[in-house]
């Protein structure tokens, strides 16, 4: 977090905003950058009267939401169409986007609230909500309140770490670890259902 927070003391409190503005955003689509950290730098300076802590939080949130939605639109638009080529249909088969649409039918409140929690899922879950076929009213509420629970809780760490950055970034550190953690084991259970979805489909589809 040292690094990310000396790069943010270099900019304008106006540069300081668009960085996390666009961090939040981008994260939606590349997992791997390190918005969190940045993020937490940002409270970190609100705390010392750089930006303001409110103003940071409507930023990150807004800029975060309407990333995923974005994403989320996409795979609504262009998500059928892509599947129903031969390249999509090797990725995923029509029974198995069926059984994904049945998912999100019953759980995807939850699992779209829970995975924007999760690293890597918090960017694959919006877009396949929208290849799934939900209605933004199933899709935005829960994008908006984990957001704002997730990054408020971010922006709050920095806020509160007062001159002790090393504890904050070895909080963050070990959530980060376990959320990943986490993640690691979702995916493996994933990877396990899509390919037996993937089995059963063949069987069914040879047997037919």
């Amino acid at each position: 977090m040292s690094e990310a927070l000396a790069f943010l003391e270099g900019l304008s409190p106006w540069l300081v905003y668009a960085v996390l503005a666009v961090g939040a955003a981008i994260e939606n689509v590349l997992p791997v950058l390190p918005a969190d950290t940045f993020i937490a730098a940002g409270g970190f300076l609100a705390g010392r009267g750089t930006i303001g802590l409110a103003a940071a939080f409507v930023v990150v949130w807004a800029c975060n939401v309407a990333g995923a939605l974005a994403v989320y639109g996409l795979g609504l638009r262009h998500g059928a169409a892509f599947f129903g080529t031969k390249t999509g249909r090797r990725i995923a088969s029509e029974g198995q986007i069926e059984r994904l649409a049945r998912f999100y039918e019953r759980w995807g409140v939850a699992a779209i609230c829970v995975s924007r929690f999760l690293p890597g899922f918090r960017a694959l879950v919006p877009v396949f909500a929208g290849v799934a076929g939900q209605g933004a009213w199933r899709v935005a509420p829960p994008l908006m309140l984990a957001s704002a629970l997730w990054y408020g809780a971010l922006l709050r760490l920095g806020h509160v770490a007062g001159e002790n950055l090393e504890a904050a970034a070895d909080v963050l550190g070990r959530a980060n670890r376990g959320l990943l953690a986490v993640s690691l084991v979702l995916a493996a259970g994933v990877v396990f259902w899509w390919a037996r979805a993937r089995r059963t489909a063949k069987t069914v589809g040879s047997n037919g």
